[in-house]
């Protein structure tokens, strides 16, 4: 059996621990802003906006069979002008956190934004968050802004830092 760690586009045999994974983010933590879990048939349709080609990618991380975590980029807004920004995250199986599982994501999942027409990658951090926050500014993010109390979850107001990251598309 194959036991090294690697990345690979996720499909709909991953469907069912992405959601796991995600799950356990929407109950247990402010990092996003879902607030009931989600169900594999709910999240077929956002599985189905992440192709293996594209700019609006979703990326795996697997151990000897086991999913570790996912990456994705996804369209930032729906007007057609924002076409060439996308909007990327990670979410890690929270026993994996830690071991640079996050940043081999990133660092494939820029390595294909490479060949995209992507001018742009921004991403949101719920506040406090700093393992995020190295993450994004280790891959050359910048911030460039916080968004005040813009979310409410657990009974209280999350600021949201905002970061954007460059991206020269293909050559």
């Amino acid at each position: 059996m194959e036991t090294r760690l690697r990345t690979r586009p996720g499909g709909e045999g991953d469907l069912a621990e992405l959601v796991r994974i995600y799950n356990h983010y929407v109950t247990g933590t402010p990092v996003t802003f879902d607030v009931e879990p989600t169900t594999v048939e709910r999240r077929r349709t956002w599985l189905a906006a992440h192709p293996d080609h594209g700019p609006h990618r979703l990326l795996v991380a697997e151990e000897g069979g086991e999913l570790l975590g996912y990456a994705t980029s996804s369209a930032f807004r729906p007007k057609p002008a924002y076409a060439t920004s996308v909007e990327t995250s990670v979410y890690l199986a929270p026993q994996h956190a830690g071991r640079g599982v996050g940043s081999l994501l990133y660092a494939s999942l820029f390595e294909v934004l490479a060949q995209e027409d992507v001018h742009q990658a921004l991403a949101g951090v719920t506040l406090p968050n700093e393992a995020s926050e190295r993450l994004h500014l280790r891959f050359g993010f910048q911030p460039v802004g916080v968004y005040r109390e813009v979310g409410r979850k657990f009974d209280r107001f999350w600021d949201v830092a905002w970061f954007q990251k460059p991206l020269a598309g293909p050559r």
